[in-house]
């Protein structure tokens, strides 16, 4: 005990209050200037699966990492690749051989420097079987890592590859500061985390480039329902959506004007069927009359509303060189197709036989209403039940990878890079992204073969290995994405791009809208 404010009670009591309003004064200064760097709201999705650079395949997961971390690439504002840890690289003239040279001034969160050892290491990390990296596969053109210097890394690939640069800003190929570090590379460091409910990041001050970072802070909010991230952001809660809710765009256009931000995106969604369990695994008749039966027109206008494209194939239009030739089935008309589909019924023996099929989806108000949709359109025009299945993201994911108890499970991707390939190498036989379980020889032959090939004559290969996955009945193309936001007027920074990928270093909340 202070003696003084023991014999002078008085005077101690006047100190305390004089340094308890010199806090609140602070405390004061403090928010103020923490208020005028501004803390930016986003809506996540469902919870990220990890957040191990090597082991993450959700987008959920790699928009919180390209947040945390930085690899030699990086995006900018409107999706481009850009330099990053890399300030400056030479290709060879064979495409072969790229030589990048570090940015001085790139540092871990601790302050320690960035070097080639890091990604030497990574890359290393990746492939290495007991990482179990779903990813990994990306890294196949890679013959060799090298760290030429401290500041001076090569790497050879086995292939000159046109998407090398788009993979480079992926997080698979990010540097990995060695197991039991959590150090971060990016424009942000994890502040906290609470599952199932947030990751709060703030400033990294040791970032190469802090000073063009404007957001103190960003907070992503995990919103698996569309509809109550709609709330949150009426309610002011969240500056930036992850989704919105389906079947709602006139209401949304009318309510929330320019807030609503709608743009083409590299995308597909689909069904995927499981090929190693029957009956879909011994029947294509009855896996193509599945697939006739569902309205693509019906599932966009009336169940989704939010502006998607009906899909027969995989890969979605719009990407260069790509052929737009819808399927014979996409140019049927509706009766046409329905009776096509009770045909195949017919000819797979399930015509009088009742049949239920398992569809098994993560949990989301859109996928709630597709699967339903789905489930009603197989009762009414085939008659078929339907045993509809709704799980957490990360227990969906790790079902869908192992496939012992799945039928049908929801399907979707996001092009990493923009290329065809990107969709299609999915369904190799050696992919650990083949959901399927599909083994086809013709169609690993072809997509090997696109691996050596180039321009015209590498597209038209890809073009035939689309077509022999679908003639295959592997899966069920649904519907092209577009990205859907909802985005506050008083946020900067945000550009709509067709890689849909908006880092959260671009963004500003600006002065006086706070």
């Amino acid at each position: 005990m202070n003696p003084a404010a023991a014999t002078n009670p008085t005077q101690a009591s006047r100190r305390a209050g004089c340094v308890a309003s010199l806090l609140a004064v602070a405390l004061l200064i403090w928010a103020s200037v923490a208020g005028a760097a501004g803390e930016i709201h986003r809506g996540l999705g469902p919870s990220p699966d990890t957040l191990d650079i090597h082991r993450a395949q959700g987008l959920s997961a790699f928009n919180l990492l390209r947040d945390l971390h930085e690899g030699l690439l990086t995006r900018d504002a409107a999706g481009r690749p850009v330099p990053g840890v890399a300030r400056a690289w030479e290709v060879s003239d064979d495409g072969r051989t790229w030589t990048f040279e570090l940015d001085p001034d790139a540092r871990w969160s601790d302050g320690s420097p960035i070097t080639t050892a890091d990604f030497e290491r990574g890359f290393a990390r990746a492939v290495d079987p007991s990482t179990a990296s779903p990813t990994a596969g990306w890294l196949d053109p890679v013959e060799a890592v090298t760290a030429v210097a401290d500041n001076r890394l090569q790497i050879r690939l086995e292939r000159a590859v046109p998407w090398f640069e788009e993979l480079l800003t992926l997080p698979v190929t990010f540097p990995w500061p060695g197991a039991g570090r959590e150090l971060f590379s990016g424009a942000f460091v994890l502040d906290e985390r609470v599952p199932g409910a947030r990751f709060a990041l703030r400033r990294n001050l040791n970032f190469r480039e802090a000073g063009t970072v404007a957001a103190d802070a960003v907070v992503w909010h995990v919103t698996e329902d569309p509809s109550a991230e709609l709330g949150r952001f009426r309610a002011g809660e969240l500056h930036i959506t992850e989704a919105v809710p389906p079947g709602r765009l006139d209401w949304l256009k009318r309510e929330l004007g320019d807030s609503l931000r709608i743009s083409p995106y590299f995308g597909s969604f689909y069904l995927v069927y499981n090929l190693r369990r029957a009956p879909l695994a011994d029947s294509p008749a009855l896996r193509e009359a599945l697939s006739l039966a569902i309205d693509r027109e019906i599932i966009v206008d009336r169940v989704l509303g939010t502006g998607e494209l009906p899909a027969w194939r995989l890969v979605p239009p719009g990407l260069e060189g790509w052929p737009d030739q819808p399927p014979p089935e996409a140019r049927m008309s509706r009766s046409e197709r329905i009776g096509r589909a009770r045909q195949l019924l017919s000819e797979a023996g399930y015509s009088e036989r009742p049949l239920t099929v398992e569809l098994r989806f993560n949990s989301s108000l859109a996928h709630r209403r597709l699967a339903a949709a789905v489930a009603a359109m197989w009762k009414q025009h085939l008659g078929i039940s339907t045993r509809l299945v709704n799980e957490e993201w990360k227990v969906f994911v790790t079902n869908r990878r192992h496939g012992r108890i799945t039928e049908i499970v929801r399907g979707g991707w996001i092009a990493d890079w923009a290329d065809p390939g990107n969709f299609l190498g999915n369904f190799h036989s050696e992919s650990p992204l083949n959901y399927a379980f599909l083994r086809d020889e013709r169609l690993d032959e072809l997509l090997d073969r696109a691996e050596q090939a180039h321009g015209e004559v590498r597209t038209r290969i890809l073009w035939q290995a689309e077509q022999a996955l679908l003639d295959r009945n592997a899966i069920i193309p649904l519907y092209y994405y577009v990205s859907r936001h909802l985005v506050r007027p008083e946020i900067s920074g945000y550009e709509d791009n067709p890689m849909d990928i908006h880092l959260s270093r671009w963004l500003r909340l600006e002065p006086g809208q706070r």
